[in-house]
């Protein structure tokens, strides 16, 4: 499946809410999603972004690291889903909306958390998705610089 579509059912499912440890589970899901996501970038995507997209990958397996892997079968698992990135351009476009979700659901979690660990748990989460996002924001200024960098034809 093409990126911009596991994207989206990540987003409808994280918007979708239910209690904490469906919304735990979901944003490791789009976590796990942005690591693969950065790893195919950083093996075949633009030469400009594959620096950007290690970095991507290992900020976003950080993220994954501190939530507990939820009990996902492999076959609902999104990431293990991904056979295609499509247009970088419009997949990181998505990517910078599903993370910028992520850390306002994980904010909601930690405000309603009833112990400290979960507390800590949702705010390292919250910096993990707030740098990867910023990673995705300057893979598509890199971008936007290759376009205007290209000679207009004629």
């Amino acid at each position: 499946m093409d990126a911009v579509r596991l994207i989206v059912t990540s987003r409808r499912a994280l918007a979708g809410g239910g209690e904490a440890p469906q919304v735990m589970a979901e944003v490791w899901q789009a976590q796990a999603l942005a690591q693969a996501i950065g790893s195919r970038l950083a093996v075949a995507g633009p030469p400009e972004l594959r620096g950007e997209a290690l970095g991507l990958t290992e900020l976003a397996g950080r993220g994954c690291g501190v939530l507990e892997r939820p009990d996902i079968a492999l076959a609902e698992l999104r990431a293990a889903q991904l056979t295609e990135l499509g247009d970088a351009r419009q997949a990181l476009l998505y990517l910078g909306g599903l993370l910028g979700e992520v850390g306002i659901a994980l904010v909601g979690l930690a405000c309603a958390a009833d112990d400290e660990t979960t507390y800590w748990q949702c705010m390292e989460a919250i910096d993990a998705a707030d740098e990867s996002r910023d990673r995705v924001l300057q893979m598509l200024r890199r971008l936007a610089d290759r376009v205007e960098g290209l000679p207009e034809a004629g």
